[in-house]
């Protein structure tokens, strides 16, 4: 089962202070000798949590001949501090992740693509709003999570893409939807599983679905340090393998992988259910990455500042390919 760390956060921007004092990855072993996995995950309600968990209950490590250790941090820049740090063999994270380490020292790659997008994410306005169009947000105020975070991102795309000029206000996650709700802030960007959480009890409104808005690319990929690439590649491949087997389970075994989410995001069947139709089951169930994909995860990063970032070519590799863990 996962083990708890930390509690959840978003933010991706903190992760280039972390990335500062953690380049001692080139000293770290990352796997033991009984090749044990230790797999960091962002935060527990997440996808990669979900699939992650899928293929330990469903024995597709074990079947791989691996064992996996999950651990549960407090973000996306905290779980990669640990795969830096040699804490930890494998994590998730953004391209840019990736990018912006690998220029502060930190020798990582990512071997298989995740997230196709911001499946789930929304921008989305009280359900009794004047508010009708991207366009009367004219002056208006917008919640995100934090500065720099995946929301921030979005936010900062929308200023860009539909040219309005609002302003981006800070609230954690815990505060997103009370502070729509209270009217303190005019839209909020807001993630899944919470998002279809407001929409099934009808208190907000949509007014952009990023999931099919924002131009596919690589949101999320799996991400390894290059050390154990190098030296085990039999790891990574069998680590893919497991991954994408629990991704084929999940799409196949639907009341199953409904009650999975529901346990481990805390949430009610309905609103599991959809989270599997609205988030995971449009994740990979390939981990294709196409140059064009990472790019444009490159580019999204940009919007926040994160402009140190080395080359799309150097920040994965093509060479491991999934071969579903059957169950």
């Amino acid at each position: 089962m996962v083990q708890i760390a930390h509690q959840r956060s978003r933010g991706i921007f903190s992760a280039l202070a972390a990335i500062a004092i953690v380049s001692a990855i080139a000293g770290a072993t990352p796997v033991a000798a009984q090749e044990k996995v230790r797999v960091a995950l962002p935060t527990k309600t997440y996808y990669p949590t979900i699939v992650a968990e899928t293929a330990l209950r469903q024995k597709l490590f074990e079947k791989e001949g691996i064992s996996a250790e999950l651990t549960v941090y407090r973000g996306g820049a905290e779980a990669f501090e640990a795969v830096a740090a040699g804490a930890a063999d494998l994590t998730l994270g953004s391209t840019a992740i990736v990018a912006a380490g690998i220029r502060k020292g930190v020798k990582t790659k990512a071997i298989s693509g995740a997230g196709l997008g911001y499946n789930g994410w929304f921008l989305m306005v009280k359900a009794d709003s004047k508010i009708k169009d991207v366009s009367e947000l004219e002056g208006k105020k917008v919640g995100i999570t934090s500065a720099g975070s995946a929301s921030d991102i979005l936010a900062r795309w929308t200023l860009a893409e539909k040219k309005a000029k609002f302003t981006a206000v800070p609230l954690g996650g815990g505060g997103l939807v009370p502070n729509l709700l209270s009217g303190n802030v005019d839209a909020i960007v807001l993630y899944s599983p919470l998002s279809f959480k407001v929409l099934q009890d009808k208190s907000v409104r949509t007014l952009i679905d990023y999931g099919t808005e924002v131009p596919q690319h690589l949101s999320g990929v799996w991400i390894a340090p290059d050390k154990l690439i190098d030296e085990k590649p039999a790891v990574i491949q069998k680590i893919n393998n497991a991954l994408f087997g629990a991704m084929i389970w999940l799409q196949a075994n639907r009341p199953e992988a409904i009650k999975i989410i529901a346990e481990i995001d805390e949430i009610p069947p309905a609103i599991a259910e959809a989270e599997l139709d609205g988030n995971i089951l449009k994740l990979s169930a390939t981990g294709e990455m196409k140059p064009e994909w990472i790019q444009r995860g490159l580019d999204m990063a940009k919007l926040v500042g994160m402009t140190d970032l080395a080359p799309a070519a150097d920040i994965y590799t093509d060479k491991f390919k999934a071969v579903p863990t059957k169950r």
